[in-house]
């Protein structure tokens, strides 16, 4: 992962954890880390995958529409990433 992709994620964890109210762990949350069900450490629920949804698409104009799509896309901070670049410019 290169300095960018770093930059990047750590502006996008920023901006999710922000949008759901939550603080990043203290011992960090790593990129691959689940945000939902019995293995997550941020306790999201389904409301806050509608505001995480919601905030994409405002900052970057991505329609998350699918619910299969989003329930993937919203598995972690790396999943998230990746489907935000495969998605085509606004």
């Amino acid at each position: 992962m290169n300095n960018t992709d770093i930059a990047y994620r750590a502006e996008l964890k920023a901006y999710i954890l922000a949008s759901v109210d939550k603080s990043e762990p203290a011992d960090g949350l790593r990129d691959d880390e689940p945000w939902f069900g019995p293995d997550s450490r941020l306790d999201l629920d389904s409301l806050d995958a509608l505001q995480i949804s919601i905030a994409i698409q405002k900052k970057y104009q991505v329609r998350m529409t699918d619910s299969k799509d989003t329930r993937r896309a919203l598995i972690s901070l790396r999943t998230l990433a990746e489907y935000l670049r495969s998605q085509p410019l606004a």
